[in-house]
């Protein structure tokens, strides 16, 4: 296995295409304001804010039920309070611990929210945190018979597991806990910087052909990179293998990533998201050392062209090899420090850098293709995120992109931005297939206004790169407007590209020649793909 300079020996395509794109991430948010405190009010988020002897440490996050009094929505109104556990545990009937100016823990059962609610405000509870094993919406009603509950005092619930480390914690040390309802702000800026990556990678990945496509690039870089090809043992048909989909093959794919997403959504675990940690440093490393090493051979055509010959590896220059190596040690930092606060800039340098690699790996020959891939993928997403409820009572999409039985850990198969104004905090995030399904049609489209020699505003490049940016943009807006609901983004991302291309080559009278672009010359084929 030999790493020529600019082009290294990738893993099997189809392992590293499907990989990528296989899930699409829709980005959910939290929101929710009321102003009037009632037994109709619409839950909200709640923070608990915990006090560990004095020190602020982490925050757990809740949701206030639809009676009792509201939460200050800013942290300074609010007064912190002991938390203690309800004797009975289950809070059902009055308590032999002494709840008063307390906020009462009570965990499900015996009886209802409300009820709960009604001992904890007699025993002289300032507030009531339930420990819930259930879907929160069972402790949002309120009772059905219209009598006045009178709950005058808030009522939150927080997940079993975070209740779990709340009981830990106050086992040996003097916790206090604050709760309120910050209001989230309907749009942060992190939204502008991860649509600008999006584009940024697109238009990157597209003019990165530049280095690797073009005949005047293959002159500049023949005394350099075939040569080094040819000492390598390495035949230059070989290093531009490329991967052109098939109508078949994109109808096969779409079905493998259904597959792959029901795997992940059934047997997600720790492991699980390790072996895909993995795998994407492994992709991750090889687009990383190609982006470097592409301008340099291509540029530097009086680089020194040393090289070495190492066991199993092979022959490998030795500026190849120490960008290998340096690509290495980025990606293995980056894992063992993936949880940090700052290790989203190194997971969106390896994401960007694999997907622009995969953009000149995978190729759509044309538009009928295209259109087969798009719209399985339209169908894909929709279904994953909105009709799958029906099936498995989940949305498998949402419940794979939360990391669902992870163990904490997420999926790396996204870039993401954390919320610069968010009183929650978090992240803004995009799949890989957000990007690369789109991305596979734009790149396509550059490549074809170069072989024609068509001009920026007579091709279609251009208008499909407009178009991706304002399918996000409804993407986003569609996030919002359905109150941070999960939203399919290929839903607004398939009819802002392929239909873009569809109807102004319909209008130019190009729709014929791209419908069949490229089916009179050979192809390389991916073998079990194949049309």
């Amino acid at each position: 296995m030999s790493f020529p300079p600019g082009n290294p020996r990738r893993i099997p395509a189809t392992l590293l295409f499907l990989l990528l794109i296989a899930l699409s991430f829709a980005v959910a948010a939290v929101a929710g304001d009321s102003n009037s405190p009632s037994c109709n009010n619409p839950s909200e988020a709640a923070m608990v804010k915990i006090w560990v002897d004095g020190v602020e440490g982490e925050f757990l996050s809740g949701l206030t039920a639809s009676f009792g009094a509201k939460l200050p929505t800013e942290q300074d109104k609010s007064s912190k309070l002991v938390p203690i556990f309800s004797n009975p545990p289950t809070g059902c009937s009055n308590s032999s611990s002494k709840l008063t100016g307390s906020v009462a823990l009570s965990k499900r059962g015996d009886c209802d929210f409300v009820t709960k609610a009604k001992v904890a405000q007699l025993g002289g509870a300032a507030a009531l945190l339930v420990i819930n094993d259930k879907e929160a919406a069972e402790m949002m009603a309120c009772s059905d018979d219209g009598t006045p509950l009178n709950i005058s005092i808030p009522v939150v619930m927080i997940p079993k597991s975070e209740g779990d480390d709340l009981n830990k914690t106050m086992a040996n040390k003097h916790v206090e806990l604050l709760l309120y309802a910050p209001t989230r702000p309907i749009v942060d800026v992190s939204v502008v910087f991860l649509w600008a990556m999006s584009v940024g990678t697109l238009i990157t990945a597209s003019l990165w052909q530049e280095f690797g496509a073009s005949e005047q690039t293959e002159k500049r870089c023949n005394d350099s990179s075939l040569k080094e090809s040819s000492n390598a043992g390495t035949d230059s048909d070989d290093d531009k293998d490329t991967l052109d989909i098939t109508v078949k093959g994109a109808i096969i794919f779409v079905i493998l990533a259904s597959v792959f997403l029901l795997l992940l959504f059934f047997f997600m675990s720790k492991w699980f998201i390790w072996v895909l940690i993995v795998l994407f440093c492994i992709g991750a490393v090889q687009g990383m050392h190609n982006v470097i090493m592409t301008p340099i051979t291509c540029k530097c055509r009086n680089f020194p062209q040393k090289t070495v010959r190492l066991p199993v590896i092979g022959e490998v220059t030795i500026v190849s090899l120490g960008v290998f190596i340096l690509c290495m040690i980025f990606a293995i930092v980056w894992a063992i420090h993936r949880r940090a606060s700052y290790a989203w800039v190194g997971q969106n340098i390896l994401g960007i850098c694999m997907m622009i690699n995969v953009l000149q790996l995978a190729r759509l020959p044309n538009i009928k293709v295209a259109t087969a891939l798009l719209c399985c993928a339209f169908v894909y997403d929709i279904f994953w995120v909105f009709i799958s409820p029906l099936i498995f009572h989940q949305s498998v999409m949402i419940e794979v992109a939360k990391g669902k039985n992870s163990g904490g850990e997420s999926i790396p198969l996204l870039l993401r931005v954390p919320r610069v104004v968010d009183p929650w905090g978090g992240y803004n995030m995009i799949g890989f297939g957000d990007i690369l399904f789109p991305g596979l049609l734009i790149t396509f489209a550059y490549r074809y206004d170069r072989e024609v020699k068509k001009s920026l505003a007579e091709g279609y490049f251009l208008w499909l790169m407009i178009g991706y940016g304002f399918g996000l943009f409804f993407t986003y807006l569609g996030l919002y407007l359905m109150n941070g609901n999960g939203q399919p983004a290929l839903l607004y991302l398939v009819p802002c590209t392929l239909g873009v291309i569809v109807v102004l080559a319909l209008i130019r009278g190009d729709l014929k020649v791209l419908w069949s672009h490229g089916t009179k010359l050979p192809a390389m084929v991916n073998p079990t793909a194949e049309a």
